[in-house]
């Protein structure tokens, strides 16, 4: 049954004291980490956003990469989320590593990135990625399978193998103002350690589990 499935988290531990004081570092290093460890999708990350109803909505999106502004990833300009992230640019991350029994939650503002980088992103994708991204009208309701298929035999005729970038696609970066990072522990006793901006240094704090 449901309730009985139970891991014991031994994996690790999370201390004030071996954390680094930058958050940015600290996830950095998890996610150094996680790569090695080989664990399937190591960025893939639950990306959370709130309609103009106040109703949430996650999915999975891939970070592809990770500088001094935030977290950056890319998808249609005309899909739901974007449409959401539009209205209300108040938006949280989440990582899942279990093979690390490690979560990192973040919650901060998004805004788009500019063209010319996003430009530079979409050309370095593998072409069938780039064609991908014109044929299909995301969040859109379409007709069938079929049509995908036809749309991206269509692009493919069209382009060839020059393909410029779709005006409707690029990225978006998160700019964090708190990371919390959680550790699995034995006996649900797990540490959360809370980094949060105050004077424009970073804050450590402990939540209980």
């Amino acid at each position: 049954m449901l309730r009985d499935i139970r891991k014991q988290y031994i994996f690790s531990s999370l201390d004030e004291q071996n954390a680094l004081s930058n958050p940015y570092d600290q996830f950095d290093l998890w996610l150094q980490e996680v790569i090695e460890s080989e664990q399937l999708e190591p960025t893939a990350m639950v990306l959370s956003t709130v309609d103009k109803n106040s109703q949430p909505h996650s999915r999975v999106v891939l970070l592809k990469e990770l500088t001094t502004k935030g977290f950056v990833f890319y998808t249609n300009y005309e899909g739901h989320k974007a449409h959401q992230m539009s209205q209300n640019n108040q938006v949280s991350l989440l990582f899942f590593w279990p093979a690390l029994e490690r979560q990192v939650r973040i919650v901060g503002t998004v805004k788009k990135i500019s063209e010319l980088i996003s430009t530079a992103y979409f050309q370095s994708r593998p072409l069938d990625s780039q064609l991908g991204a014109w044929a299909s009208p995301q969040s859109q309701v379409i007709r069938s399978k079929d049509f995908l298929e036809q749309q991206f035999k269509y692009y493919q005729e069209k382009f060839g193998s020059s393909i410029p970038k779709p005006p409707h696609w690029g990225g978006y970066v998160v700019k964090p103002i708190s990371f919390e990072f959680w550790q699995g522990r034995p006996n649900r006793l797990h540490d959360r350690l809370l980094f949060s901006k105050v004077c424009g240094e970073w804050n450590i704090e402990r939540l209980a589990p």
